[in-house]
């Protein structure tokens, strides 16, 4: 089943776009129908969108700034549009060789993933390094010096990337490695549902297309509070005297609660020989509190004594505290 694109939506989790391409084709190909696959639901909502578009665009605006000052020359890096993707279904559209970057994107689970054009990588290498980045750039993974030169500059995208988040989560990005062919990135499990960014990206006269790719599931609760309205005043009353009256009727449920000595261990024959008028010895010290428990939890200390010809349990404290007091 086919269906128009109307507007900046997600395309469908089974959606397979075109490789990357320059800017002006990219955006040619707004308007045409997408394949959607009904056994992969989009899981990414408008709400969702808008949230990631306002970060994402915070991210490219800093983007071109690092990117002009770095490499010296007119750069752009424009956010196109946020989709949904299966990871295979993502790596289908990068070439190869491709320029790919892997980061972890700690305290959550999982990896994230910038890739975009090798010729503009080893161009921005080239700027880098004092060169005017026009002269053809060779299509080959970079070596060892390349590598380093790039990864400073990657690093302060990274930085910018978390600061852009800060309004969904709180992240500590932190870059894994380079890798040119798209099937070895292994950012994420063939069937994962992902998030993908698209950016126009130009160095001088080099122009591409960039994706920065995020897990879903990793960002699935951030994202639902970042777009959950903000709740009104009378909201909030409703919601505090929920929670208060909550808080009022576990108070007033019953707990069961015990009063006993120590633990004993005995053997399985020892407890299987058992027979009336037989004593077993609990060594319990004399001077030892009882636990008193709920849910074989001990959440206080007692010794015996009677109330009113009924016997009771008096609460003292606990045996680190007395030994602490007395020191």
């Amino acid at each position: 089943m086919t269906t128009p694109e109307t507007g900046p939506a997600p395309r469908a989790g089974g959606a397979q776009a075109p490789a990357a391409v320059p800017v002006s084709g990219a955006r040619s190909r707004r308007g045409e129908p997408r394949t959607y696959d009904f056994r992969r639901p989009t899981k990414l909502s408008r709400e969702h969108v808008r949230v990631m578009q306002i970060a994402q665009e915070g991210f490219a605006r800093q983007a071109t700034t690092i990117l002009t000052t770095f490499l010296r020359t007119g750069a752009r890096f424009e956010l196109a549009g946020v989709e949904q993707f299966s990871y295979d279904d993502y790596v289908k559209t990068l070439p190869d060789p491709v320029f790919i970057t892997t980061f972890t994107i700690e305290p959550m689970a999982g990896k994230g993933m910038i890739a975009f054009p090798l010729d503009i990588a080893m161009a921005m290498v080239d700027h880098l390094l004092g060169g005017s980045g026009a002269a053809a750039q060779p299509n080959r993974p970079m070596t060892a010096m390349e590598t380093t030169i790039t990864t400073h500059l990657l690093e302060r995208l990274l930085a910018e990337f978390a600061t852009s988040f800060g309004t969904i989560t709180e992240l500590q990005p932190a870059m894994l490695g380079f890798e040119y062919n798209p099937q070895l990135a292994q950012a994420a499990a063939g069937s994962d549902t992902v998030m993908v960014a698209t950016f126009a990206m130009a160095v001088g006269a080099r122009e591409g297309e960039a994706t920065l790719v995020l897990p879903f599931s990793s960002f699935a609760q951030s994202l639902n509070n970042a777009a959950s309205p903000q709740l009104s005043e009378s909201a909030l009353r409703k919601r505090k005297k929920a929670a208060e009256a909550l808080t009022a009727r576990l108070n007033l449920v019953p707990v069961d609660v015990s009063v006993r000595f120590a633990p004993l261990s005995v053997s399985s024959a020892d407890l299987l020989s058992l027979a009336v008028g037989d004593v077993v010895l609990l060594r319990h010290p004399r001077d030892s509190p009882l636990e008193v428990t709920t849910n074989d939890t001990t959440f206080a200390y007692a010794i015996a004594s009677n109330h009113r010809r009924r016997l009771a349990a008096s609460i003292v404290p606990t045996p680190h505290a007395a030994v602490k007091d007395t020191a």
